[in-house]
């Protein structure tokens, strides 16, 4: 009896300018090396709006199989986007997307490519996740959608991850529930990744390690300060919340921070409010109400003792040095920047 042939996964890639190339390689090793164990199981292939090669946020230009209309007979399609990832989207992505999906195209995302499936009105109903730095300005823009900090998600028929080596586990994820956990082991094993990491593990570190804090009341202060931006908590009432007398609250943001609970609460909300500013076209006095500012005036004011500049200098500033980018980018390739050949592909055993 002759064994059945499995038909190989085809996996395209829609690659966004700008978009992250740590990404990109993070998702198509485990595919490769799951080939180099399991035969042709994958084969990976690329994709730009307009058939172009795509400049990456690091400069370098990949090339690709063909534009939006030549995306056909894929298993899914992965929309890989990093920075200023609505630049590009128009009627003609967006009703190509929907085209694939009406076909059974499974659709995902990486990092910031969420934005083309939501206004594409693909996310209704889903759970999705991206970068926690870009994640703020997409829930101001889609608040109906529902979006979590885990490092992967699977719902139905989308999956996201939120960027960066998260790229790896959700591509593992894929390759143990197609071809079994035995598979996902020697994967994880050839690119020395310890372990399938769940959808229960976030994306950043723990509050006490990112800010090298061990006190368990400080960091259940901090963690309540960032969960509460847009509607800021008194100080006594984030003392009450933490189960600690309001002057022992002060002396712990003195003696770790060198600022009081107040000023470092207003520089989280400070430091959202220039987020959302370079992330989003929201207008400057949205920005402020979202980060728990109902004065336009006084957040301009604070704006400016921290930051050295206004807020609308600030989003000025950073629009013309992003208008500047093209232009560098031309430079680059005409320095002899040459186009990276990551040509479709089917990984052969080594």
């Amino acid at each position: 009896m002759t064994e059945q042939r499995q038909e190989t996964v085809r996996v395209g890639f829609l690659l966004l300018p700008q978009f992250a190339m740590l990404t990109l390689f993070c998702a198509i090793e485990p595919l490769r090396v799951a080939n180099r164990f399991g035969g042709d199981l994958y084969s990976w292939h690329f994709f730009s709006v307009d058939g172009e090669p795509v400049a990456a946020s690091n400069g370098i230009p990949v090339v690709v199989e063909g534009d939006l209309s030549a995306i056909s007979n894929l298993s899914m399609l992965i929309v890989n986007a990093s920075f200023e990832p609505e630049a590009v989207l128009n009627k003609k992505l967006v009703n190509r997307l929907r085209q694939l999906d009406d076909q059974g195209t499974w659709l995902g995302a990486m990092d910031t490519g969420v934005y083309a499936l939501a206004y594409a009105g693909l996310l209704q109903d889903h759970q999705i996740t991206l970068h926690w730095e870009s994640l703020p300005a997409f829930q101001e823009r889609f608040p109906k959608i529902r979006t979590s900090t885990k490092l992967y998600e699977f719902d139905g028929v989308r999956f996201s991850c939120s960027g960066g080596t998260a790229a790896i586990d959700m591509m593992l994820h894929i390759i143990s529930q197609q071809h079994g956990q035995r598979l996902c082991d020697q994967v994880c094993e050839q690119v020395m990744h310890n372990r399938l990491r769940g959808r229960q593990d976030h994306q950043r570190l723990d509050t006490g390690l990112r800010l090298n804090i061990q006190h368990p009341a400080l960091i259940q202060l901090v963690e309540l300060m960032e969960k509460n931006l847009e509607e800021p908590l008194k100080p006594q009432e984030l003392a009450r919340l933490a189960g600690i007398p309001l002057r022992q609250m002060e002396r712990l943001f003195s003696r770790h921070f060198n600022l009081s609970p107040s000023l470092f609460y207003l520089q989280l909300r400070l430091e959202r409010a220039r987020q959302l500013l370079k992330q989003t076209k929201m207008p400057v006095v949205e920005v402020a109400v979202a980060c728990g500012f109902s004065s336009p005036e006084y957040f301009s004011r604070r704006y400016r003792i921290f930051f050295g500049t206004s807020p609308r200098e600030d989003r000025k500033l950073d629009d013309e040095l992003h208008q500047m980018a093209p232009e560098s980018t031309q430079q680059r390739q005409g320095l002899g920047c040459s186009v990276v050949p990551l040509m479709p592909s089917k990984s052969k055993p080594v």
